[in-house]
């Protein structure tokens, strides 16, 4: 049972992590890979608007995603956008990458080895991290513009669609916590964050929501 204030204290984090970018034309877009095929829809409809005449989809596999994406999150999502009726040609994939640093580097590689340059990149992740991969992006990426996007959803809506709503509670708070860590370990811009913002993600870390926290140890 998730108690009203650790509704509150998430959908402030909710809030937070939510760049809220205006989706503008850019030289490709890239899909995070991840559990979440919101994240393939949404890179699908970019693409039909005519935002990004080419995507890159990145991601391997991880425990979370290993049952539910076998072939790795990148192919799945492939699969996905083919069935939204996005052509083949339009679509690379980048099916090594096992965090968001690698999302980063692996995808620079795969668009130098197709001769696309990219002044611009529309980044497509989950809602919550939004802001998190905004800030790696402008550390390990600097020479794009970037405008992040993700699924349309309210918060309690989109734990609905994933079926699994602490560990979505989980994921933000994880999420979080590298916004306020990454920083001091090079892999991010700084971003400021609200003390508000910073006691709710304090008491939701005391209730438990601690499964995507990483040990202090972790390098990524």
């Amino acid at each position: 049972m998730i108690s009203t204030q650790a509704w509150a204290d998430a959908q402030l984090l909710w809030d937070y992590h939510h760049m809220h970018h205006k989706p503008r034309a850019c030289s490709v877009a890239v899909g995070l890979g991840s559990h979440d095929l919101g994240v393939a829809d949404v890179t699908a409809d970019l693409y039909h608007q005519g935002l990004a005449p080419v995507i890159v989809f990145t991601g391997s596999t991880s425990p979370t995603t290993q049952a539910r994406m076998p072939r790795g999150e990148a192919v799945h999502y492939r699969e996905r956008a083919l069935e939204l009726g996005v052509p083949d040609e339009a679509i690379l994939v980048e099916p090594r990458a096992t965090s968001t640093g690698e999302n980063i580097e692996f995808t620079k590689e795969v668009l130098a080895g197709a001769g696309i340059e990219a002044s611009s990149v529309l980044l497509v992740s989950k809602p919550y991290e939004e802001r998190r991969s905004f800030a790696m992006m402008r550390k390990l990426w600097p020479t794009v513009d970037i405008v992040s996007a993700s699924t349309s959803m309210e918060l309690e809506e989109y734990a609905d669609s994933i079926g699994d709503a602490p560990m979505v509670i989980d994921m933000i708070v994880g999420a979080l916590q590298r916004v306020l860590v990454f920083p001091g370990r090079d892999l991010a811009i700084p971003q400021a964050v609200p003390q508000d913002v910073v006691e709710a993600y304090e008491r939701l870390v005391r209730q438990g929501f601690t499964s995507r926290l990483m040990r202090t140890e972790a390098k990524t």
